[in-house]
């Protein structure tokens, strides 16, 4: 069995990860990297040919705000993975439950509504990765005493 260390350190990992990659989409959507990964799936379904300067902006303004976000909630799991988390304090393990799954859902539903294909399978692969933690540490919170 892996130990509860091993998970704690997966979802700082997996933090710091998220902190990256937000940071890395906010300050370098609009170069060639991203629009292999990014720009090429997503342009299409809502700019068509129609790639103005304004649009452009428009996406660089907006992937500057969602990467921002998300590296504000990669901070707030690094943070909680690696004190409260640690430290198994219950509210942190439903934090990154609840959290996650709120998140999620309105994501999907856009995703899905707008056919953003790209975000539908990013989402669950992090989904996935964020909740293999939580699920094998639940008997590390949820001791009867």
């Amino acid at each position: 069995m892996i130990s509860f260390n091993f998970w704690q350190k997966w979802l700082v990992c997996f933090g710091i990860y998220i902190i990256v990659f937000g940071l890395a989409l906010a300050f370098f959507s609009d170069f060639k990297l991203f629009d292999f990964v990014y720009n090429n799936q997503i342009d299409p379904v809502f700019f068509k040919d129609s790639l103005t300067k304004e649009t452009l902006n428009f996406r660089t303004w907006i992937y500057g705000v969602l990467g921002a976000v998300l590296a504000g909630w990669g901070v707030f799991i690094t943070y909680i993975a690696f004190y409260p988390f640690k430290k198994k304090e219950k509210w942190a393990w439903y934090c990154i439950l609840l959290g996650s799954t709120f998140w999620i859902i309105p994501d999907m539903l856009f995703s899905i509504k707008f056919r953003v294909w790209v975000n539908v399978f990013s989402n669950i692969l992090l989904y996935v990765l964020i909740m293999i933690p939580v699920i094998f540490t639940y008997h590390d919170f949820h001791k009867k005493r």
